[in-house]
């Protein structure tokens, strides 16, 4: 997948938003949360639907691009129609995740709610609009909904962004150059490219496994 910037146009990346999952939601779950399943911490379903959609709509444009990593929502099929009309941005493109099960099947044409639909292993490309007489910047990733331990052209610094393990702000970033962009991790929000980019070019070039992988070799 390719993605050419417009003139002040931003990218943001994001995942497992759960909209409408009554089992994440402490008002609503009967998951026993004595046993290490964490919860999102609301009053009502509701509650956790509207912040949701408001940190989305708070950072991400009309026309932006706000990239989602899987397991959009919950509730039943209305709820994928329902939450995409909540959301003001014009460009959502999703990898589809273990529990997007409607939208992987095109129940009623689901998928024509994004501008695009992809597997897991994704390779993106972003280009940056360039500024003035300077050459665009280019940036590449491997998108996956789950975290994997080695992928495409790590050795050549490319970074892998996944969804899928809910990690919290002090583990949201792996051993190598790999983070989890879901909201958990996030402040319930998405994640900007400026900051992903950041993040990644401090981490060193490392798989998941305790060896050495020769894909962290640039050869």
């Amino acid at each position: 997948m390719k993605i050419v910037l417009e003139k002040e146009q931003r990218v943001f990346f994001t995942s497992d938003t759960h909209y409408n999952h009554s089992n994440i939601c402490s008002a609503t779950t009967n998951w026993d949360t004595n046993n290490n399943r964490s919860v999102r911490h609301f009053g009502s379903l509701e509650m956790m639907n509207a912040v949701l959609v408001d940190n989305i709509n708070a950072l991400v444009r009309e026309n932006d691009i706000l990239i989602h990593l899987g397991d959009w929502s919950f509730g039943g099929f209305e709820s994928i129609q329902h939450f995409r009309d909540r959301l003001v941005c014009k460009n959502i493109h999703l990898v589809l995740g273990n529990h997007d099960h409607h939208i992987a099947k095109n129940k009623e044409n689901v998928q024509s709610l994004f501008k695009s639909v992809n597997i897991g292993n994704t390779v993106l490309t972003i280009v940056e609009h360039p500024v003035k007489q300077e050459p665009a910047t280019k940036h590449r990733f491997i998108l996956n909904h789950f975290p994997i331990a080695s992928w495409q052209d790590m050795g050549q610094g490319v970074a892998h962004l996944h969804g899928h393990v809910h990690l919290n702000p002090e583990l949201r970033i792996g051993p190598g150059k790999m983070i989890d962009v879901g909201v958990d991790g996030n402040d319930l929000s998405p994640i900007g490219l400026q900051e992903v980019v950041s993040l990644m070019e401090k981490q060193p070039i490392k798989s998941m496994f305790s060896f050495v992988d020769h894909h962290e070799l640039n050869s």
